[in-house]
């Protein structure tokens, strides 16, 4: 009984499904599979399944972020920071003021780079309301101007919590002192602009 009922169901569905079905032009039936899969991928939420802290929000910024300095992703590097950013490099510089500065030194910086790498290390990271702050070490490796380089660094990051979202409103890099010089490696080559 509990069959027959079942396959009566199926049978009443497909039948209702038959003449909305016979309007459709060949083919569309994939299409609209193919837009309704491109609608959700473009509705797909990146919220995470489980909330992450504050202090592992910032810490997976700056992941991000530094990913985004090494492979050269400037509309990614714009989204971890703020518009009016500070950033103060390791050289005797005056300080770059807001995001546009920013990204053009190290557009300028990363066509003299081949392959650079930085390992983060050591990172500390703090958060009080709105404003959190980390420091780390890192170490840089890659070709710059044709020859190997290394540094290692020291850089605090300030951010601001604005939107829901960790925005870096300073960032401020110290060299410490410098490894032994690579092989071959050109005597005052510029250090990297501070991811």
């Amino acid at each position: 009984m509990i069959r027959r009922l079942l396959l009566l169901g199926i049978a009443l569905t497909l039948v209702a499904a038959w003449p909305a079905a016979a309007d459709l032009p060949a083919g569309s039936g994939q299409k609209q599979k193919q837009q309704n899969q491109k609608e959700s991928a473009q509705q797909k939420d990146d919220t995470p399944l489980i909330p992450l802290s504050d202090e592992q929000q910032v810490d997976n910024d700056i992941t991000q972020m530094l990913g985004a300095w090494q492979i050269g992703d400037v509309e990614m590097l714009r989204k971890y920071y703020a518009d009016n950013v500070l950033v103060v490099s390791g050289l005797w510089e005056p300080p770059l003021i807001g995001l546009d500065r920013y990204i053009h030194a190290y557009q300028l910086q990363r066509e003299r780079m081949q392959g650079p790498q930085v390992n983060r290390s050591n990172t500390f990271i703090r958060v009080e309301g709105t404003i959190a702050w980390a420091v780390y070490q890192w170490t840089f490796t890659g070709i710059v101007d044709g020859q190997p380089t290394a540094y290692r660094c020291h850089t605090t990051l300030v951010f601001e919590k604005r939107d829901g979202k960790w925005l870096i409103i300073t960032n401020h890099t110290s060299l410490a002192a410098p490894p032994p010089a690579p092989q071959n490696a050109q005597p005052g080559a510029q250090p990297p602009a501070k991811p």
